[in-house]
């Protein structure tokens, strides 16, 4: 049987956390990245099928500061079009990169970025009071943060790691995906033998209103749970969630700190129902998992973008299944 493989990358595949964010030192990353990916698709049959997704945090955050700085020369965009825009950047830079590792390997695979929105709902608990969760930009120090909540008092700031110098970014709401509005069009070229970049950043968050009429609203949606939405569209039977960790940990940071290798879904669902994994880092990517498999799929797993291919072999990387 055929496998559909859909590979969800985090943030680190583009932009490292002690990076700038220039154009080289991403299209640097995205090299990397992409490298490893060729060589997942080295391994695959002609039946086989894959698609990418992947985060825009920083990059919405740093063009975000950049319109900030610029408010009084040139009219800044909304959340909504600043996420249409990093969409299309990262898309380029992994598909360029992605076809130039494929043209070396003389593997004959197209390769193609969609723009791509998703639907949420206006009554999403997000929206409300200092609900939202979603990190956007830089990862602060907490006199940093404290700085930007004084200079942008609208501003959600929050702590999202439990330790280190670095621990706080600013947050926005994060409502959950309903729909992929171009799912039909991504699943066709899926079935052609596309390899597709899609729903990046989480898609473009929209809005239906009475009359059925589409428009953006200020949010990022996860990008984890948004590319389950669009695992579900294509039938995938193998989700990848890739981070800056090779396997999902118990008690991060802490002297009992434990490694998880293969879990059922009824051990993955416990400790996520316990609270052992924050909403700001793995917590959406386990919740992106179990949603994956309630939905009928094979395998999901998590683990670091060098791992990959290892994890994808079963090697490594915390692997649920059913």
């Amino acid at each position: 049987m055929a496998d559909i493989i859909l590979i969800a990358l985090g943030g680190n595949a583009i932009k490292q956390a002690d990076e700038k964010g220039t154009t080289e030192e991403q299209f640097r990353n995205c090299w990397k990245t992409t490298e490893h990916i060729a060589n997942i698709i080295q391994n695959l049959t002609s039946e086989d099928r894959l698609l990418i997704t992947h985060g825009n945090g920083p990059q919405v955050g740093n063009l975000m500061v950049q319109q900030k700085v610029a408010q009084d020369i040139v009219p800044a965009h909304p959340m909504d079009v600043v996420g249409a825009m990093t969409q299309g950047q990262i898309g380029y830079m992994l598909q360029q990169t992605l076809m130039n590792h494929l043209k070396e390997k003389k593997i004959d695979k197209p390769v193609c970025t969609l723009l791509n929105q998703v639907l949420v709902d206006r009554n999403d608990p997000e929206f409300e009071g200092n609900n939202a969760s979603k990190p956007v930009g830089n990862f602060l120090t907490k006199g940093e943060a404290e700085e930007l909540k004084k200079n942008n008092p609208d501003y959600i700031v929050k702590k999202v790691k439990p330790n280190g110098e670095r621990c706080w970014r600013r947050v926005v709401p994060s409502p959950d995906p309903i729909a992929n509005l171009e799912g039909n069009v991504i699943r066709k070229l899926v079935e052609a033998g596309v390899i597709v970049i899609a729903s990046g950043g989480g898609g473009i968050p929209v809005l239906e209103d009475e009359q059925g009429r589409l428009k953006g609203i200020e949010a990022v949606i996860d990008k984890d749970l948004a590319g389950e939405r669009l695992a579900e569209i294509v039938k995938a039977n193998i989700l990848f969630v890739l981070t800056d960790v090779e396997k999902v940990k118990l008690n991060f940071g802490k002297p009992d700190e434990e490694e998880l290798g293969k879990l059922t879904y009824q051990e993955a669902k416990n400790y996520y129902d316990e609270g052992h994994f924050l909403a700001g880092s793995m917590g959406p990517k386990v919740k992106a998992c179990l949603r994956f498999l309630e939905y009928g799929g094979e395998k999901a797993i998590i683990s670091s973008l060098d791992k990959v291919l290892d994890a994808y072999r079963g090697i490594t990387g915390t692997i649920i299944e059913k």
